[in-house]
């Protein structure tokens, strides 16, 4: 699959949807990492008041611990026990979205070209991360690395985790293929430096209006909002 092109996955507990979506991105071949937009990562409990709260950085393996001598039953038939021991395949831990002043500071992580949210309280939450940082950026740089943002408005439960994860999937491979037509078609045999695969990026970028159309038209269970934000 491409390399010309990178992927974030963002849900708001970096436990289930965005999770898929990273599983599916990583087997596909992409270059891909995840987070969560929420103070804590919250999973179903006892009661609908009161769930199960882990701190980000909290391994998934010591949910499952957790959760296993609390009440196995009700996990497995609610289906959290599944999501931690697909997670425990793809990284160690749930990781928060790394905002701007959050301690300790850092922009590892954002080196990527696309990111999807599983929902609109998590997109508005990124760019307005974004929109922070550049606002807050006192340094004289004039390129910034443009980044969008995309959210695909997906229920947050298993099932609709699956057909959801699959959805981002359908388009991040769309846009790769579009990258990579752009590529080759603009691309000299003997011209292969990186400014040349950065004009041909550029280019792929004109289409993303028509492709994001194009897979609406598809997923239309699936609503969509876009967002060009800067890094």
């Amino acid at each position: 699959m491409s390399e010309l092109l990178s992927f974030c996955t963002v849900c708001a507990s970096n436990q289930n949807r965005s999770m898929e979506a990273h599983k599916l991105l990583k087997d596909a071949g992409f270059k891909v990492r995840s987070y969560g937009t929420g103070s804590a990562v919250r999973l179903p409990g006892p009661s609908i008041d009161k769930p199960n709260v882990f701190q980000f950085g909290t391994p998934y393996s010591t949910m499952r611990e957790q959760l296993m001598k609390q009440d196995v039953r009700l996990h497995q038939a609610n289906g959290v026990l599944k999501m931690i021991d697909r997670n425990v395949t793809i990284k160690e831990a749930p990781q928060r979205w790394p905002y701007i002043g959050q301690e300790p500071q850092t922009t590892q992580g954002l080196d990527f070209d696309i990111v999807f949210t599983c929902e609109e309280r998590c997109f508005d939450a990124v760019v307005e991360d974004f929109m922070n940082r550049s606002y807050n950026d006192t340094s004289s740089k004039i390129d910034r690395k443009l980044i969008h943002v995309i959210n695909v408005e997906i229920r947050d439960d298993y099932d609709n985790a699956l057909i959801g994860g699959q959805g981002i999937l359908d388009l991040a491979q769309q846009m790769a293929k579009k990258v990579e037509e752009a590529n080759e078609f603009n691309q000299k045999p003997d011209q292969k430096d990186s400014t040349s695969i950065q004009k041909n990026y550029e280019l792929f970028e004109d289409d993303i209006p028509d492709i994001l159309a194009a897979w609406q038209k598809d997923h239309p269970n699936l609503p969509l909002l876009y967002s060009v934000c800067y890094n």
